[in-house]
């Protein structure tokens, strides 16, 4: 408030006295009137004066316009001028044209009242809870004030404002209602109201996502015509980069609730005749950003490579490369589309596969790859659009071995294209690399980097690539030709900064030959590369060249801490010997040290992208820092130790290699072991089936049994109904008389009778097989039990003799140790009483010792002995305990077909029971058939001879298996 009095202080008198007097008349009349119509009228009327006159509408008012907007809600028009009001007090928003002549003094003065006038309306929370309640009526002249004055309270005090809104219940929820309203001024600044609501707060942020805000917000930018949609698409756009943005909640619910695929329609830009409006650009522009933030570098990686993924299912990426090789895009959204390319791509192997296959448009087709490094390699193109495309290809190869193999494949001489016709990337690398544009130099170099990065495999294999410098002159290495260019330094002119071309060839130097001891030799056998490295090191430069120096000392460096020895004149102690005659380690170490101090280390360091104000700036690479951040100790280390520790070192290194071959080899033998057991699962697995099946045949068995069983029984009551069926009908002939029909019907019955009597004797048959099968069966295993029941008990009863005789040597032999310790005792007893009563010559000492010994040893062998009869104990009981538990199994197994047996026993004794019955029935029914016949003679009937012989044939098997049954009665 002192501030305020300030400002009124600073005002002049004059007409604005009777202002000032107005607005006190018109807030004691708000205050004190009480008709309605009155205060608002007072309130209309301060609203006018409110823009103009903002200092003392605030001072003096705004107590009164909060009580109004407490007393009289049911008044919508009378809230709705209190918070246009109240607006017009906080805003900063300049309506009126401001004179030209005002200074920045005045307009500093005005946020500054903007800012004192919202500290003053918050200070009491319930003020902003009202303001909240306020939200929900769905009044045009309510709801449209409110949201504005909510969102000027935000962009003055956000913080405070929006701790108060997190702890007000549902204060969240009332907001996003605003999404969902049907009037569009509403719904477009509830937007602008949510964007400074979510504006650095993590918290409110997840609250607005949850409360379905994604789905809502999408809804919208479909409505207003996506990328061709007006400023609502580019507000939405804004708030879902404040809701996604270094938020991986918020990250992971947008993909999980499958919200990516809806972003595909955004990037159908239509045909190249439709025309780029500014707004379209923003828009697009804005759109990729967005894509930027779900697949950032700076993500968690599980979170952007299952983005990535998602992005390359629903044909997002597809679209991407559509823009990327499509003729008429605007330079800035190509640039920023190669960008996002770049980051959906990166770490990726299935985009990194896919944006390998992409070709442009071209006749012939040409990969995009081919396409985007020309663009790069070009001059006359963009600065930040080569910058784009050289993060491209580095995002292309990172963790992309198979991507590195085949950019690499094609500088090798067998797979160079002899007619000319296409040019490939690894030529485009070359030709950069070689040409007389610096930035051209140091960008080839850096993505000729990219594809060594941690591939010892490419690192070999480009020494193998020869380049023709000319017609007369022999072919040379690349390896040599970049030491050749890096030696003449600034001889060759070139466009641009004059150590640009140095540091991108020492950059790839440094990649090519860390981790890779071939490559080392090969630099190393050329003569004149350690002498100019040495006199770049050892020359006092500018501060330009410094940068040049620290490179060349980290080379120096590689060559020595990568180096096997191999060249006689350049080991390493030779090389150590070399910079302390002519550099000195000191000075060494502090031009290696030039690199991580300098200014454009540290930021690139930062970031993957290479993003620079300009071409000046463009010195070192993101992946280059790691490389020098990691040797920078270990070369350091390197220099200062001595030839006995390198020895040491290597001698650590050959101990360790011999622990690896060991380990190795113990993983062999553990792999042969899972191999073995794999197969003894196998076995026992296939035990198990075999097992089951065996299971399930003696279950079928048994229920053929059962069957066999069931058919018996019904042919027995089958017997016993025809024996009653033809009983009524002989009673009947014998009443009745004999008819024709009758004796037919009896020769058909006989005919029946006759069937049944051979299928029960088949039966019979195979009732009898069973039997002895079951009884063999039953011998069998008896035989093997009993045999090997002896064998165990034969087994048992010798290891039993061979205990006790090794229990009597053992009490034999420990009863022999302690005579002999008693004698020890006895004669060490006897040694230290002579020693102490007569000094003992010389032969006595000698004596005595020898018998000690003699003594000791016949001790120590028996000893020996006693521990060997033990073990021999210990193994005799383990074998022992083992054969018992062999024996009790046998015995249980013996027990299980005993009882076995007594079943089957019982089984045939009721077989033998049901197989006599049979029998006498068969009897029965041969007796009734001669009764019949005999009758059918008496009655005049004349019987065949077969029938006859048929009878005398059945009375034969009847004796014959009375025969056998007293045969099988007498077994």
């Amino acid at each position: 408030m002192n501030f305020l009095r300030g400002v009124m202080g600073g005002q002049s008198a004059g007409p604005q006295h009777t202002e000032a007097e107005t607005i006190q008349k018109l807030c004691d009349r708000v205050a004190s009137s009480t008709l309605l119509d009155d205060r608002r009228n007072a309130v209309r009327a301060l609203k006018s004066l409110s823009k103009k006159y903002r200092l003392e509408v605030g001072i003096q008012a705004m107590e009164h316009l909060i009580h109004v907007l407490q007393t009289d809600r049911s008044d919508s028009e009378i809230i709705g001028y209190a918070l246009d009001t109240l607006y017009n007090i906080i805003s900063n928003d300049e309506e009126e044209e401001v004179d030209d002549v005002e200074d920045e003094n005045s307009t500093r003065q005005s946020e500054d009242l903007g800012s004192q006038f919202t500290e003053i309306f918050i200070k009491q929370q319930e003020n902003v809870t009202l303001l909240l309640s306020l939200l929900e009526e769905f009044d045009f002249h309510v709801r449209w004030p409110g949201v504005k004055l909510l969102t000027s309270l935000l962009k003055q005090l956000g913080p405070q404002v929006q701790q108060i809104i997190l702890v007000s219940p549902m204060g969240v929820s009332r907001l996003m209602d605003l999404l969902a309203d049907s009037r569009e001024v509403i719904r477009n600044d509830g937007v602008l109201l949510l964007q400074a609501l979510t504006r650095s707060n993590g918290a409110i942020q997840k609250i607005v996502a949850f409360e379905n805000a994604f789905e809502r917000l999408l809804d919208i930018i479909t409505e207003e015509g996506n990328s061709d949609g007006g400023i609502v698409v580019e507000d939405c756009l804004i708030l879902l980069q404040n809701l996604l943005k270094n938020n991986n909640s918020n990250q992971n619910f947008f993909k999980e609730g499958s919200y990516i695929q809806r972003m595909k329609p955004w990037f159908e830009v239509g045909d190249e005749n439709s025309g780029w409006s500014a707004q379209k650009v923003t828009n697009l522009h804005l759109m990729l950003q967005l894509v930027r933030v779900l697949v950032s570098p700076t993500n968690p990686p599980g979170a952007t490579s299952s983005c990535q993924k998602a992005m390359f299912q629903c044909g997002l990426l597809q679209q991407l490369c559509t823009i990327l090789m499509a003729t008429g895009v605007p330079a800035d959204i190509l640039t920023e589309t190669i960008n996002t390319v770049s980051e959906v791509i990166r770490g990726c192997q299935v985009n990194q596969d896919y944006f390998a296959s992409v070709n442009a448009p071209s006749n012939p087709p040409r990969p995009a790859i081919v396409v985007l490094l020309m663009s790069m390699v070009n001059e006359r193109q963009p600065f930040v659009l080569r910058c784009a495309v050289l993060y491209c290809f580095q995002c292309f190869l990172y963790k992309n071995q198979k991507g590195q193999g085949e950019i690499v494949s094609t500088l090798l001489p067998s797979t160079i294209d002899a007619t000319g016709n296409s040019v490939s990337a690894g030529q485009l690398l070359c030709g950069g690399l070689f040409s007389t544009d610096s930035l051209s130099n140091w960008c080839a170099a850096v993505a000729l980097a990219h594809a060594l990065q941690e591939n010892a495999t490419q690192k070999e294999q480009l020494l193998r690539v020869q380049l023709a410098t000319s017609i007369s002159n022999p072919p040379v290495s690349l390896l040599q030709q970049c030491t050749n260019i890096l030696s003449q330094g600034d001889k060759i002119d070139r466009r641009g900064s004059k150590i640009q071309t140095r540091i991108g060839l020492l950059m790839l130097l440094c990649t090519w030959l860390s981790n890779c001891p071939i490559a080392v030799t090969h630099f190393l056998h050329n003569s004149s590369n350690v002498p100019f490295l040495t006199g770049q090191i050892a020359e006092n430069l500018g501060e330009e060249e410094q940068l040049v120096q620290g490179l060349c000392a980290l080379l120096l460096g590689i060559s020595i801490y990568f180096n096997d020895n191999s060249l006689e004149n350049y080991m390493k102690e030779k090389l150590k010997q070399l910079i302390e005659k002519r550099i000195g380690k000191e000075n060494f170490i502090e031009k290696l040290g030039f690199i991580s101090k300098h200014e454009l280390y540290s930021r690139a360091s930062q970031k993957p992208q290479p993003n620079f104000p300009s071409s000046e700036y463009m010195i070192f690479d993101h992946e280059f820092t790691k490389l020098v951040k990691e040797l920078e100790g270990v070369i350091t280390k390197a220099i200062y130790k001595s030839s006995e520790e390198d020895k040491k070192e290597e001698e650590v290194k050959k101990t360790l290699e011999q622990h690896d071959n060991i380990v190795t080899h113990y993983k062999n033998v553990i792999r042969e072991q899972d191999v073995q057991l794999e197969e003894l699962k196998q076995q026992i697995s296939t035990l198990k089936c075999q097992n089951e099946q065996l299971q399930t045949a003696v279950t079928q068995q048994a229920s053929q049994i059962q069957q066999h069983k069931d058919q018996y029984n019904l042919l027995k009551v089958q017997l016993g109904k025809d024996n009653q069926h033809q009983g009524s009908h002989s009673d009947g002939a014998q009443m009745n008389g004999i008819q024709p029909e009758e004796m037919g019907r009896l020769r058909e019955e006989i005919e029946e009778l006759k069937s049944n009597q051979e299928l029960l004797q088949s039966q019979l048959a195979e009732k009898d097989s069973l039997i002895e099968n079951l009884k063999s069966s039953q011998t069998s295993p008896g035989t093997n039990e009993a045999t090997a029941s002896t064998r165990d008990s034969e087994q048992i009863a010798e290891l039993k003799q061979e205990l006790a005789t090794l229990t009597s040597q053992l009490i034999s032999q420990s009863v022999e140790i302690t005579k002999l310790q008693t004698e020890k005792q006895e004669l060490l007893q006897k040694t230290e009483a002579f020693a102490k009563s007569v000094p003992v010559p010389g032969e006595s000492e000698t004596v005595i010792a020898a018998k000690t010994t003699d003594v000791e040893g016949r001790l120590a062998a028996l000893l020996q002995e006693t521990k060997e009869l033990k073990n021999e104990i210990k193994a005799l009981s383990e074998e022992r305990t083992a054969i018992k538990e062999q024996l009790d199994s046998s015995n249980s197994t013996i027990a299980i077909l005993q009882n076995e047996r007594n079943k089957l026993e019982v089984d045939i004794t009721d077989s033998k029971k049901e197989q006599d019955d049979l029998l006498v029935l068969l009897a029965d029914q041969d007796q009734k058939i001669l009764s019949l016949k005999n009758k059918l003679k008496e009655l005049g009937h004349p019987i065949e001879e077969e029938d006859e012989l048929e009878s005398v044939d059945q009375d034969d098997e009847d004796e014959e298996d009375d025969d056998d049954g007293k045969d099988q009665d007498h077994i």
